[in-house]
């Protein structure tokens, strides 16, 4: 049954987003959700202080996306909003869809709610799921203004969405972006920052060269975070890579 037809069998959107939750009720798992709020470190003063989890797994969670992925953009928003971190990764999941359904004028639309509603993008997983989809295609052949005014924003997921947006430049071969973002967050406090810039760096070695890596990391790998550091050498030779590792290149 096709998204669409079955968001008709529905009076009221209300009815359909009750139906929604009952489905992630059929999926939930107490068990799960207080392993994923360890995970996700939603402990006082952590990262992901207060979120809340059903104990959903990510494949379900996209089965529920697929089901209900005719719903309407503003009430994609609604569910965005949400308390429940599920109901945030189902509604980004949503709009991913969406935006590689659209024409251009979708996906404009698209990119410019995803950038309003970055305070409820707001752990890694929501991030690493969507930006690069939505944020990063949209940006691939326009200016790239706003991944630099992000990647200073005071708010860590708004940097991490900055650093994960260039993987779909990335995958493309174009790799100049993360470069620079990447120097801009050397000294980033976070390690989710130097966890995922890292990640890019390491990927912009598979993807451009291993030159393009080196270039960057010969100029900067000793005032690289180690974390940063480990992610972006993971994939180098293993002598190169100690050698990067004692400081010796």
């Amino acid at each position: 049954m096709s998204s669409i037809f079955y968001l008709k069998t529905f009076k009221s959107m209300e009815d359909l987003l009750k139906n929604l939750r009952k489905d992630l009720d059929l999926y939930a798992s107490p068990k799960k959700a207080e392993g994923l709020k360890r995970f996700f470190k939603t402990g006082k003063g952590q990262y992901g202080e207060g979120d809340i989890f059903l104990g959903i797994q990510v494949p379900d969670s996209r089965k529920i996306a697929r089901k209900y992925g005719g719903i309407p953009l503003e009430d994609v928003l609604r569910l965005l909003s949400s308390k429940i971190h599920e109901e945030r990764l189902i509604a980004l999941l949503i709009m991913v869809e969406k935006y590689r359904r659209a024409d251009e004028t979708g996906k404009e639309t698209l990119y410019k709610k995803y950038l309003e509603n970055t305070q409820y993008i707001n752990n890694w997983d929501l991030v690493d799921l969507s930006a690069d989809k939505i944020v990063g295609s949209y940006l691939s052949d326009k200016p790239k203004d706003v991944l630099y005014s992000l990647a200073v924003s005071e708010n860590l997921w708004e940097r991490r969405i900055a650093v994960l947006s260039t993987f779909d430049f990335i995958k493309k071969g174009v790799c100049e972006d993360i470069l620079n973002i990447a120097k801009i967050l050397l000294n980033d406090p976070h390690d989710l920052i130097h966890k995922a810039v890292g990640w890019m760096l390491r990927e912009a070695g598979k993807r451009c060269s291993q030159e393009v890596l080196e270039g960057f990391l010969l100029v900067n790998y000793k005032l690289m975070p180690r974390t940063m550091l480990r992610y972006a050498i993971e994939r180098l030779p293993e002598t190169l890579r100690l050698q990067y590792l004692k400081g010796e290149k």
